[in-house]
């Protein structure tokens, strides 16, 4: 069966400004989420913030270059996903569309399955 990755890409900045009763709010809509949608999740986590994130990439001469931070600067940045496993896109898409993400977007990508 598919497996699809839902990615949670939402604006820190607002998470920064919750109060606490709102945080708990959303994370209660996605334990409420994870419940309706217990059959098909095969995994999900949200990340720590992109101030956390280190970067790796390869420089022109073969080396590699280790920086602080997220690879690119953007507005919405990952904050965290869902694995599901599914029949198909459709599927997935009506599963993307119940994630608690009240600050961005949820990108769907199916999973490649190497052998």
């Amino acid at each position: 069966m598919p497996r699809y990755l839902l990615m949670i890409y939402e604006e820190e900045a607002r998470w920064a400004r919750l109060s606490p009763e709102a945080a708990d709010k959303i994370m209660e809509d996605h334990d409420a989420f994870k419940t309706a949608n217990s059959r098909h999740l095969r995994g999900g986590n949200p990340l720590m913030p992109t101030a956390t994130a280190t970067t790796v990439r390869k420089d022109p001469d073969g080396g590699l270059v280790v920086t602080d931070g997220p690879f690119a600067e953007t507005k919405e940045a990952l904050g965290g996903y869902y694995l599901v496993e599914v029949s198909d896109l459709d599927e997935a898409l009506a599963i993307a569309e119940q994630v608690p993400a009240p600050f961005g977007f949820v990108e769907v990508r199916p999973v490649r399955e190497l052998a």
